[in-house]
This record gives C-alpha cells, structure tokens and sequence, in this order.
C-alpha cells in the first residue's frame, strides 16, 4: 500500500471514530512505522510501505481507535524540545506543562540567580521525568532530584536521564511528596520545589478526557475528593524544606486558581498565578517568606 491510501485509510478509521486530533494521530502513527518524517510522507506520498509495517500501522491505528492515546503507541513525547519515552505507567507531558518550567526560569531570572548558581532543585510527582530534566538542561550546576511514589514511573524517569545524557545531574527518589527531604540537611536548604500533581476530583472524573480517563494512571492526574488534598500536604512541607526567598512552583487545573491559592497561608509571600497562552490559569508560585 502507498504511503497517501495508508494515511487516508487510517484518517478515515480516527474521523469514524471521533478521535481528536486524528488527522495528527494518523501522521505520527504512519511515521512511527515506516519510519520517516512528515516531510517525507507528503513528498513521497506514492512511496509503498512495506507489507509488515502496513500490518502494523493499521493495528496501532485499531488501537488509538479504541482511546489508546497516540504518545502510548509510539512510546514518545516532546516536551521543552527534548524527546521524552512514555509508557501507560506516567503521565504523558503536555505542552501547558512547560510553564512550570519557564516559571522556575523567570523567578531565577527575576532574582538575578543565573543560569549557573548552584541551586537545589526538587520535583515532586516527576513522573517521566520531563521538568526536571528540562530543568536540568537549562541549568547546569543545579542539584536536581525528582520524587514519586511509584517505582514504575521512577524506572522511566531514569531511562529519559540516561537517554538524554542527563543520568549524573538528576538524583531520582521514592518517596511521597518531600518525606525524603525532611530530615537531616536539607530542612531550610531546598532553592525551588516544583511539581504537577493530581489535581481532578471524583467529581469531575467524568469531564476528564477518555484518553486519560482510560489510560493515563489516576495516581498521577486525581481521583481525590476535593482535588486540592495534594496542595495542602505539598505546601505544608515545602515550607519545611525550602530556604527563606526559596519558591514552590505548581501546576494547577483550570478551575483551581481560587482553591489552591487559599491553600498558601502564614509562611508565604509573593504569591502569583500565571495563565497560560490560552489566558487560563495554569501556574501558581509563591516564595518562602524570609521571617
């Protein structure tokens, strides 16, 4: 089968189906098999595709027929322009996502810091790894860790590190939120605690995205009753771990804004919330106050 009738069949089966983005879902999928570009597919559109790999592609195209989403089925996701391994057991990284990053960046920025100062930088909830290590690419003399509760998504945190040449600059934990962090020296010693934990309630599991809803692990999107039970842990001990001036950077979901920032009372100062390029609230930060 030529390249155009693969693209327009498996076109066909996604719009039948309803899948969003199927137009994109049918590009990534027949590029995932061939393999080859996007400027290949349209320039050599008569080229045949082999009769294996057309087997393959209409049956990863079944799959994203059914939910499955599209970075499952190739195994990879951009993020910060770095190519990121995903599997079901993490989130899939998600442009709004890069906020957090900038905010980080911003506030280093704003503070006159550097690129280069030798900050402590934690992660919380790091998942694949993809803002902690876009962080590490940014920032070279950083201490960098990311924590998570699960092993599975830790093992492929790892495996973005090394694949990205990063395995020495980031430490990776087991541990819930910063339980790792309090003790010892690193109460009062932290730069920058970051994170995009679960945010969705079980009141609002039906308006999630069949794609995550069905696939993506609940440990890492919510699930929770209120859908703020993470903030209030979270901020109580990075208050315990970060320095004075030092900053909490979180991701939050777009009906969050009021809630989560209610949760940063006594201790707390500069607090803001940063839309993303959508206008919707996407970011709040807020630093440790110095007294």
């Amino acid at each position: 089968m030529q390249l155009r009738a693969a693209l327009q069949a498996g076109l066909k089966t996604l719009l039948d189906q309803h899948v969003p983005s199927a137009g994109l879902a049918a590009e990534l999928l027949l590029m995932h098999v061939a393999p080859c570009d996007r400027s290949h597919l349209y320039t050599n559109p008569e080229e045949d595709l082999p009769a294996e790999a057309t087997e393959r592609y209409f049956q990863l195209i079944a799959e994203r027929a059914t939910g499955k989403p599209t970075q499952y089925l190739t195994g990879h996701q951009e993020f910060w322009g770095l190519d990121f391994e995903v599997t079901p057991d993490v989130l899939i990284p998600r442009p709004e996502t890069e906020h957090a990053v900038e905010t980080v960046l911003d506030c280093i920025a704003r503070r006159n810091l550097g690129k280069e100062a030798s900050l402590r930088v934690v992660d919380v909830g790091t998942g694949s790894g993809c803002i902690i290590l876009a962080l590490a690419s940014e920032l070279p003399n950083a201490q960098l860790f990311g924590t998570d509760i699960s092993p599975a998504a830790l093992a492929v945190a790892k495996r973005n590190a090394a694949r990205l040449g990063l395995a020495a600059r980031v430490q990776f934990v087991e541990a819930d939120l910063l339980s790792y962090f309090l003790q010892g020296d690193s109460l009062g010693a932290l730069d920058f605690v970051v994170s995009n934990p679960p945010y969705v309630s079980n009141d609002e599991i039906n308006m999630v995205q069949r794609e995550v809803r069905d696939y993506e692990p609940r440990l890492a999107w919510g699930g929770l009753e209120s859908g703020n039970e993470i903030y209030r842990r979270l901020f109580a001990q990075a208050l315990q771990v970060l320095r004075p001036g030092g900053s909490v950077v979180v991701e939050i979901g777009y009906n969050k804004r009021d809630a989560v920032a209610a949760r940063l009372g006594a201790g707390w100062s500069d607090i803001e919330v940063c839309p993303d390029l959508a206008g919707i609230p996407r970011v709040v930060c807020a630093c440790k106050s110095s007294r």
